[in-house]
């Protein structure tokens, strides 16, 4: 109990951080003005070159705090992307919301809301804000239903699901499945139900479980939880952390754990390791964050365990793709000349990052003390070959690294 309370109070502290704001939607396409809630991440307004994903959050009114809450606690501890939240705010016209006809299809009220998401809300959003092209859904009850309505579409404008307890119209059951076999593209889907739900709706969700999983397609990223004890309002308090840990799989920062375990213990390879640890999250999601700088300090570290040095030249091509105005790239590239006993490369290469930007622990004064030690021992060397005339060199010994980690930052 303790434990839970200590979380509580991390959300809501995480919560207070984030910029919400709820104003008046005038709507063409229900023909009423809608409140909606935004809430942007923290330090949008600090980096302006960031953009981000777009989290669509039905039944806004009790499920905006709550998800955006975990998301932005997942987020601190670079567990989870982070998002721009639009909350519905449905209150009396949830069920006009999402009226469905008799043959199981978005009529009426529910036709305007289908077109008011896709056609007005979304475009105003992303014209307003700085966001890429990867959108999540929530709802619960009759909007966990209306949403698969997206589904039906020749390509979903949605990447990602989270059904809790859908109270399905006709057919909806089947029609989700048929769909999911033309999809092409990546769709996380995660289906969830409470043991008090009412009989016909799990009959109904359970059929769609029984659906999917008979599809085996590599592109639906699907599971289904049946929260035993917990009645149709209760267990979504612990539903939204399952879907969101299953959702940002692989999403996570690499750990101590899986830099001992899966890193650390390689001989060669390394920077191929995180290019597929990035490239597998990319075909999971159809996007992919940028490369952390933490883990540019990982693998840089297990190279370094390992000898690996040619791997530094690898990494510092990614580097500069990913930071191409710091000194990263340029840092690695020293950083090789440096463990090659190349003193005058690794003078030059030191004075080359020394010009760009500071990065992670990389600073310019860090730079210059590498380059003054190599020039220093270069200076020695030439001294010493000019000293000793025609008498046979003595093979360079290997320099310190200093400032330089073996193990990743936690």
């Amino acid at each position: 109990m303790k434990i839970k309370i200590i979380l509580a109070t991390l959300l809501l502290q995480v919560a207070a951080f984030a910029q919400k704001t709820t104003e008046a939607f005038e709507s063409k396409k229900l023909g009423v003005t809608r409140s909606i809630s935004v809430v942007l991440p923290q330090g949008y307004d600090q980096d302006k070159n960031k953009k981000y994903p777009i989290f669509v959050v039905q039944d806004g009114d009790y499920l905006l705090d709550l998800i955006s809450s975990n998301i932005r606690y997942g987020a601190y501890w670079d567990e989870y992307p982070d998002f721009i939240f639009v909350g519905i705010n449905q209150g009396k016209d949830r069920k006009n919301d999402t009226t469905f006809d008799q043959n199981g299809l978005p009529a009426e009220g529910g036709a305007s809301y289908f077109e008011f998401i896709g056609m007005e809300l979304l475009p105003y959003i992303e014209s307003k804000y700085r966001t890429i092209p990867y959108r999540v859904i929530a709802g619960h009850g009759l909007t966990a239903a209306f949403q698969n309505a997206y589904l039906y579409k020749d390509t979903s404008i949605f990447n990602g699901y989270i059904n809790l307890s859908p109270e399905m119209p006709t057919e909806m059951e089947n029609r989700v499945g048929d769909r999911f076999k033309a999809l092409t593209a990546p769709i996380f889907y995660f289906l969830a139900q409470a043991e008090g739900d009412l009989k016909q709706d799990k009959a109904q969700i359970q059929k769609l479980d029984a659906n999917i999983k008979a599809l085996k397609k590599e592109n639906i990223y699907y599971n289904f939880v049946d929260y035993k004890g917990y009645n149709h309002y209760s267990y979504v308090n612990q539903a939204i952390p399952d879907a969101l840990q299953f959702m940002f799989k692989g999403y996570e920062r690499i750990s101590m754990e899986e830099f001992q375990a899966k890193i650390a213990t390689l001989e060669k390879g390394h920077t191929q390791y995180l290019v597929d640890r990035y490239a597998t999250y990319k075909k999971k999601t159809g996007y992919a964050p940028q490369i952390r700088l933490t883990d540019f300090e990982a693998i840089e570290a297990a190279i370094l365990k390992n000898q690996n040095f040619e791997d530094l030249k690898t990494l510092a091509d990614i580097a500069d793709k990913e930071y191409p105005k710091t000194m990263l790239g340029a840092y690695h590239r020293a950083l090789y000349e440096e463990k090659m006993n190349d003193f005058d490369r690794a003078y030059k290469a030191y004075m080359k990052a020394f010009q760009l930007e500071p990065v992670r622990n990389l600073t310019k004064e860090l730079m210059v003390d590498r380059a003054e030690f190599f020039k220093k021992e270069l200076k020695n060397y030439k001294d010493k070959r000019k000293n000793r005339g025609n008498e046979p060199e003595e093979p360079i010994s290997e320099t310190p690294s200093e400032g330089v980690a073996d193990t990743p930052l936690q």
